[in-house]
């Protein structure tokens, strides 16, 4: 009566809510106040790894935590492969006996069965030699049929509970793509979504431009390694994997990996999943975590599923940026408009004080374009417009913003560019149209320009486009066709 009585109550305790950690503490609870027992545990089974892992525990000594055991292995091992308790009255002398705490002198692991399939092993230990007699070891059974059953309602509840939050997630992504056009702004909203609903450590959004792969955007908890906005190779790891297989690609032990290829400080695994529209492979998603085997594809249906959302809200992004940008063209010469500049340069002086990186504008002008107009004629000094845009466009790196800022004058943006490396830039670029036979123009045709750099020269728009402005006029003045970097402010140094 006794034990009816017993597991009536234990029934009552541990049904009577659906929460995964609370169910946990009460069935130890229970387990070391009636039973008397100094240690108590509940061991998991990691179905992909096939290692009974701690999920909660009392009295174990410090350290202990963290242990995982194979089945098969132990006394958990052994009762979880044979699916029948497995009883060691004296620790001492089994092999088999795997210590958690010094004081222990018996113990007994009982299987967790549901349909006959083990999702666990409860432990009990005590410091008592031949502490569990055959009655003990029944009842013991009994209760961890019932502390089975609670787990999986626990389990499935907290599954439903997930999945709702994903669903969330997933409305909202979608919701994002008709609200939110503007693509930096999706891609930072996307990451937090994803991260907050899948609870993954790192969520990342890499995407794939001018047969590069840039980081975009990064939410989560892990430290960055690289800087957003850093591009990487396409033939390199893991990209390349990726793009050869079209499919998702996950990496289960990263801790060898050098940490410049693990993008985040600590990340020990990862799943990366294409980002494909139309069947173009618009970049990647990353879901980073500390642990190994992190991602072992119980969600990843759920997680394809999300990127293909991403993937079709950032394809509606761009398009409504290509609208943006043909607002933004000068009609002449295929390049960007004064507008174009001013909108960039505040963006990337703001950038270059987040992350540090500097960057540098350029100002030119095509030396005596009134005089080359009245000579060969208004047509000529348009192609002459359109081949220095083409030079200017053939001699930058595709991140540069090359803009007509009015008339002849061009304004250039050089993003992570010192003073110094911009000044080789300009007398590059100075040198290609010296050198270039322009159409329908016999003479040489030559460009003056001025340089400034940020924070070297000002670290506000009106600050740095004056200092240009003012080497381009010193140019213009020393005789043309040369370029001039700002001086120096004193109490600066220069950059590197």
């Amino acid at each position: 009566m006794q034990k009816i009585a017993f597991l009536f109550d234990a029934g009552q305790v541990i049904l009577s809510t659906f929460d995964l950690d609370e169910v946990l503490q009460r069935i130890l609870g229970i387990a070391r106040d009636y039973f008397q027992l100094q240690n108590v545990a509940i061991f998991l089974l990691d179905k992909e790894t096939q290692e009974l892992c701690v999920r909660s525990q009392i009295g174990w000594d410090e350290g202990k935590e963290q242990i995982r055991v194979k089945v098969g292995e132990g006394l958990t091992g052994s009762a979880a492969l044979r699916k029948q308790p497995v009883y060691a009255p004296d620790v001492s002398h089994d092999e088999r006996y795997v210590c958690s705490a010094t004081s222990t002198r018996s113990e007994v692991a009982i299987p967790l069965l549901v349909q006959d399939e083990v999702v666990g092993v409860l432990d009990f230990q005590s410091d008592r030699l031949n502490h569990f007699d055959k009655a003990t070891i029944e009842l013991l059974i009994l209760f961890s049929t019932q502390a089975a059953m609670a787990l999986q309602n626990a389990k499935l509840y907290s599954l439903e509970r997930q999945r709702a939050r994903q669903l969330q997630a997933i409305n909202a992504i979608a919701q994002q793509s008709t609200a939110v056009l503007e693509i930096h702004e999706l891609l930072s909203r996307v990451c937090c979504l994803i991260q907050e609903a899948f609870q993954v450590p790192q969520v990342s959004l890499f995407l794939h431009e001018e047969n590069e792969m840039v980081l975009r955007a990064q939410y989560g908890d892990l430290k960055l390694q690289v800087k957003e906005g850093s591009r990487f190779a396409l033939d390199g790891a893991p990209w390349s994997d990726i793009l050869a297989s079209g499919g998702t690609i996950t990496e289960n032990d990263l801790t060898k990996t050098p940490d410049s290829h693990r993008f985040f400080a600590d990340c020990a695994s990862r799943t990366l999943i294409p980002l494909v529209s139309f069947g173009q492979t618009l970049g990647v998603l990353g879901l980073h975590s500390s642990h190994r085997n992190a991602f072992q594809g119980g969600e990843l249906q759920t997680l394809e599923s999300v990127a293909d959302i991403c993937a079709t809200s950032i394809q509606n992004a761009n398009y409504v940026e290509r609208v943006k940008q043909l607002a933004y063209m000068d009609g002449l010469t295929g390049i960007f408009n004064r507008r174009y500049f001013e909108l960039r340069i505040m963006e990337e002086i703001e950038r270059a004080k987040r992350y540090g990186n500097g960057m540098s504008v350029l100002l030119a002008d095509i030396d005596k374009f009134k005089k080359l107009n009245d000579d060969f004629g208004h047509l000529a000094g348009d192609e002459v417009l359109r081949q220095v845009s083409e030079i200017f466009r053939n001699h930058l790196r595709k991140i540069d913003i090359v803009c007509r800022y009015g008339g002849e004058e061009f304004g250039v943006l050089l993003p992570e560019t010192s003073g110094q490396l911009a000044l080789k830039v300009a007398e590059k670029l100075r040198k290609a149209v010296e050198c270039f036979q322009f159409r329908g123009v016999p003479l040489s045709v030559t460009m003056s320009a001025g340089i400034a750099a940020f924070p070297d020269h000002g670290t506000k728009r009106d600050e740095l486009v004056r200092a240009a402005d003012i080497q381009l006029y010193a140019a213009k003045q020393a005789g043309r066709n040369r370029v001039i970097l700002a001086p120096l402010v004193r109490g600066q140094s220069n950059s590197k």
